[in-house]
């Protein structure tokens, strides 16, 4: 049974996703699964970066995100995973409207959400909230915890006293306790500070959270209480999850479906379980190989995926497929010819691969 305040801490003028599902188009949701509306649908995502001037010379511009197509189901947890400077964190910053997309559309709840206003997205943003990678770096240091958690309230029009007993509802809520709120930052160890985040983000009764790396700046012990509090949450109050991170076994344990980026490209995303037993595309081989396993004799006889290389940079993407300078399977085609998001397998998966596995 539910907790009586997981009722409580939802948004009261939620309605029930509705209308005709839309055509299957890459990165959506497979035949096979729901074919319900998504409750996020992003297409063709584009952010650019303007080039700078260093020592009298400018750089050229940073495509970070390039052309991004996902879709994400109400109550579903999708995994962004991929190297450092992929673009995984500037995709959930734009999903949430921290940064302007420089093309493509983001569509939350049936609307397009893209070209709001900041008056426009006041509503929205209720529904729309942010778990930030450092948690102390995200919570200002001269604010008390009570102040923190309540100031998204108050930007929604809620009273002193009312915000101050919502806070005091989610602290306990996230296992830190009310005799905390009029606490400071400062005062907290880097797990606390980030169940404080947590309750920040759910202040306002949020259908979507993207987390940035919510667990990579903490200890492993703490990472497996942060984990298991926001599986938890995500359960009680129906969440719906964006988690970005690069740690896999962690993707794997709490994400249902999982997308890997490349480059500022989804080059694989669908079910967890198809994906991570039978990666389609190459690069997503490779990053399976380097999760240690558990059992030590396993881990001896598996064969290690080595890439040559790193990873081009943005401001001069390879032709053709982004990954094919470090890819071992790389042809003529994949020099020329940008790979889309095709379907592969049983249909519960789709990768950008001129030749991807199939078995």
């Amino acid at each position: 049974m539910k907790p009586a305040y997981s009722k409580s801490l939802r948004s009261p003028d939620r309605s029930e996703d509705s209308g005709p599902a839309p055509a299957t188009a890459p990165g959506s949701r497979t035949a096979g699964e729901e074919s319900a509306a998504p409750l996020l649908s992003v297409r063709g995502l584009v952010k650019t970066f303007p080039g700078r001037r260093v020592l009298g010379r400018a750089t050229a511009p940073v495509r970070a995100v390039d052309g991004v197509d996902l879709e994400l189901a109400a109550g579903e947890t999708l995994g962004l995973v991929g190297e450092s400077g992929c673009g995984k964190s500037t995709t959930g910053r734009m999903l949430v409207r921290l940064l302007e997309p420089t093309a493509g559309t983001v569509e939350f709840e049936g609307r397009d959400i893209t070209h709001l206003s900041q008056r426009e997205l006041r509503p929205v943003r209720r529904h729309l909230q942010i778990i930030f990678q450092d948690p102390h770096a995200s919570l200002n240091p001269r604010q008390t915890v009570a102040r923190i958690i309540s100031e998204p309230l108050l930007v929604q029009g809620s009273t002193v006293r009312a915000a101050r007993d919502r806070a005091a509802e989610l602290l306990d809520l996230v296992g830190l306790g009310s005799e905390h709120l009029d606490r400071h930052p400062y005062q907290f160890s880097g797990g606390q500070a980030q169940r404080i985040g947590i309750a920040r983000a759910l202040a306002t009764g949020p259908r979507l959270i993207v987390a940035d790396e919510p667990v990579s700046a903490l200890d492993v012990s703490v990472q497996a209480q942060v984990v298991n509090l926001m599986e938890r949450l995500g359960e009680e109050l129906g969440l719906s999850f964006l988690f970005i991170a690069h740690d896999l076994s962690v993707v794997k344990r709490v994400c249902d479906r999982v997308a890997v980026m490349y480059l500022g490209r989804i080059v694989e995303i669908g079910d967890k379980h198809e994906l991570y037993d039978r990666p389609a595309h190459p690069y997503t081989r490779a990053l399976l190989s380097a999760v240690p396993l558990p059992d030590p004799a396993a881990e001896r006889r598996r064969e290690r995926i080595l890439l040559l290389g790193d990873p081009p940079s943005p401001a001069a993407p390879p032709s053709g497929c982004g990954f094919h300078p470090r890819c071992p399977k790389a042809q003529a085609v994949c020099r020329t010819e940008r790979p889309l998001l095709q379907v592969v397998g049983s249909g519960a998966r789709t990768a950008a691969c001129h030749f991807p596995e199939t078995g």
